[in-house]
């Protein structure tokens, strides 16, 4: 087998771990709704004693919002979570005056266009900066909800270097307006007045503020209670003017969950907030009971409850359907023209039976090892805390793209644009004659990094299992699924018959070597979709650019006299300058509404819009998908795409929802997880009063027939 099998095999070797690789925390993070940005005071350095001050600076698109400390009646506050050095502590938000954001007959409180959270550090005199560093690293991990009429839960990690002895003070102005902002304490203002209250006044809490500025007095104020799940927000209340003293009268939430002694509230006008904290006075009524689910999602619940639970795959079992399954992995579109020339290739030294044999348990070495290595990987993440499933590193586009210049390389040589031996020196294009072991493990492990985006029937319900497994045992169903995918090149070299049974070699071995490069460029193809529904067009473009020149210098590599330098000088700077100014885009995320659905059938999925239909009684279908994944694409273009299927659905007044796990997903992943799966596809029928059913992961018509009419 005459490619560059060493470069290319450790190229895939090294693609799973790409996945591990997170971009570098930096000072900003943008999505299509916001702009958040990590921003910080210092005007003394960091000193102990001296004033500091770091905030989350948070941008918004037009209509749309983030929440404050007490959201409202939904939302959720945005958090702020600090790495910092020993003998620097960080302090609480600094909340700016919120506003108040009607929805329908809610009303949340939050944020609208820029508005910067400030958080004080406290330098100790135990702060010791590092001598070889004249800098301190300020990281932070933020959480947010961004909303407008849908909601969207983001994140971003945010890293500054602070100078120890030089001043930051080019964001002053942003933090004095941001402190500024924030609620003043009500003081009295002259003489002796009665203290801020609160006094519960029946289904009511009645509010006395005092100290409030004279300026506000008559005027009309906004209230913001700082405690949450006590007044009802969205209801009308009343207020006026006692001479100094502000009053009104809040109706109580029929939900209230909470009867606080003190109850803090900020009143504002014109953007600017008083803080007070009122003592309570008088009996609370009694507390609602928590929200029960509606009767129908109770009797469901009940009913589930009831039911026996689905006997578990057991270990036996996961074991044999790995096996299985690694069988069925050889007849993959990427994995299938490796292992064909491979194993065609017994017949150029049929009477080499000791080579066969050798080489034949090598490769099964880098089938297994790989394997190992690859799930020993995601339960270490997992155990770490990561949701991770199988194929979780397809999930990175940069790993998408290695994989897609490495079938790239696999295909040009598949095609005979180039052959290992006339691209190096000689000292290393002997390494495979020399070292035969070493080219056949190295193959197994090209076979494992060609494999990883695809599940087989039986695999799925063997790794779920496995991820719930004591280590050794899951390891032992990963290297038994590696044995499977082996199986076909073992049966080859040790078994006589097997090998007797191979065709006699010819002149048809090179028109069969080329056949096979179409394959491969077909899986090139469909990673390069795969990068599009990660990166968008411009992502797929880039990469495709790349692939451009990198083929035009492999041809000009195979060039001889000036025409090799001349084009290879040529080709080497296409590749290096479209990587430069375009390779950015391949691991930059889609813009939101890139990628649309042409199937209005689907809706997206969340773990909350399945309750909420199962609760009202209506069927869901629902499509566990990647665009990554292999099977899902053959499952959907073919069984799912049916017009049998399609009216069982309209039938069946199924609602479907698809869950795309291309990028990662915890909450995907968690649901996966319950269903007993690590790895797309999955597929599950969703009743009233029922317990999930989970069907194969290569669907049938009459299967999803079936388990749709099932009464």
């Amino acid at each position: 087998m005459r490619f560059p099998r060493l470069f290319a095999a450790c190229l895939a070797f090294a693609a799973p771990l790409l996945a591990l690789a997170q971009p570098a925390p930096a000072g900003t993070v943008t999505t299509p709704q916001v702009r958040a940005e990590l921003l910080a005071h210092a005007p003394d350095g960091v000193q102990p004693g001296k004033p500091l001050w770091v905030g989350l600076q948070i941008t918004h698109q037009p209509e749309w919002h983030t929440y404050w400390k007490n959201p409202g009646d939904s939302g959720l506050p945005t958090e702020l979570a600090w790495t910092l050095p020993a003998g620097i502590v960080a302090g609480d938000i600094a909340w700016p005056t919120p506003k108040r954001i009607p929805i329908g007959t809610l009303v949340n409180y939050g944020y609208e266009g820029t508005v910067l959270l400030p958080v004080p550090l406290t330098v100790t005199p135990d702060f010791k900066p590092s001598p070889f560093s004249g800098e301190v690293p300020v990281k932070l991990k933020a959480t947010w909800l961004v909303c407008k009429k849908e909601c969207i839960p983001e994140e971003g990690e945010f890293l500054l270097k602070l100078p120890v002895r030089s001043t930051t003070a080019l964001n002053g102005p942003a933090f004095d307006a941001a402190l500024a902002a924030q609620p003043k304490p009500a003081l009295p203002d002259t003489g002796i007045v009665t203290a801020s209250s609160a006094r519960i006044d029946g289904d009511a809490l009645a509010l006395t503020v005092q100290g409030l500025p004279v300026q506000l007095r008559g005027k009309t104020l906004d209230f913001f209670p700082e405690l949450g799940e006590v007044i009802d927000n969205g209801a009308r209340w009343t207020q006026a003017w006692n001479g100094a003293a502000w009053t009104a009268r809040v109706p109580l939430s029929p939900q209230r969950s909470a009867s606080p002694g003190v109850f803090p509230v900020v009143v504002a006008a014109d953007g600017q907030g008083w803080r007070s904290e009122l003592k309570v006075a008088g009996t609370w009524p009694a507390v609602a009971p928590p929200a029960t689910v509606s009767p129908a999602l109770e009797q469901a619940l009940r009913e589930n409850a009831a039911r026996p639970a689905a006997p578990a795959v057991g270990f036996a079992t996961a074991l044999l359907f790995a096996l299985v399954g690694g069988l069925i992995l050889n007849l993959m579109p990427c994995v299938f023209p490796v292992l064909a020339i491979k194993v065609v290739g017994f017949t150029r030294h049929a009477d080499d039976r000791r080579g066969h044999r050798v080489s034949a348990l090598a490769y099964t070495a880098g089938v297994v090892v790989s394997f190992l290595l690859l799930g020993g990987v995601m339960l270490a993440l997992r155990a770490a805390g990561e949701q991770l499933g199988w194929g979780f590193q397809l999930q990175s586009p940069a790993v998408v793209a290695s994989l897609a210049v490495l079938f790239t390389l696999v295909a040009l040589n598949f095609a005979g644009v180039f052959e290992f031996g006339a691209m190096l020196p000689s000292s290393v294009a002997s390494l495979q004659a020399k070292h035969p072991v070493l080219d056949a493990f190295l193959t197994g492990v090209l076979a494992v990094a060609v494999a990883s985006p695809c599940t087989a029937p039986f695999m799925g319900a063997s790794l779920g299992l496995a991820i719930s497994l004591p280590a050794v045992q899951a390891l032992a169903i990963f290297a038994v699924l590696g044995v499977g995918l082996a199986l076909p090149y073992l049966a080859a070299g040790w078994i006589p018959a097997v090998a007797r049974m191979l065709p006699r070699p010819g002149a048809w071995m090179e028109t069969f070597r080329r056949l096979m490069a179409f394959p491969m460029f077909a899986a090139v193809a469909w990673l390069v979709w795969v990068l599009g529904q990660q990166s968008g067009v411009d992502g797929a473009g880039a990469l495709l650019a790349m692939l451009v020149a990198l083929s035009m210098l492999v041809w000009a590599l195979t060039l001889r006299g000036r025409a090799r330098v001349a084009l290879g000088a040529l080709a080497l700077a296409a590749l290096v300058g479209v990587t430069w100014t375009a390779g950015g885009a391949i691991t930059r995320p889609a813009p939101a509404g890139a990628v649309a659905s042409s199937d209005t059938r689907w809706q997206a999925w969340s773990a909350d819009r399945v309750g909420q239909l199962v609760s009202q009684g209506q069927p869901v279908f629902v499509d566990f998908t990647a665009a990554w994944c292999v099977t899902c694409q053959y499952n959907k273009k073919t069984t799912l795409a049916n017009p049998e299927v399609l009216a069982a659905f309209d039938a069946g007044r199924f609602a479907l929802l698809r869950a795309d796990w291309t990028r990662r997903d915890p909450a995907i992943t968690a649901a996966i997880t319950q269903l007993g799966r690590s790895g797309v596809p999955v597929y599950v029928v969703y009743r009233p009063g029922r317990a999930p059913v989970v069907l194969s992961e290569v669907l049938g018509v009459e299967e999803v027939r079936a388990a749709l009419s099932d009464l």
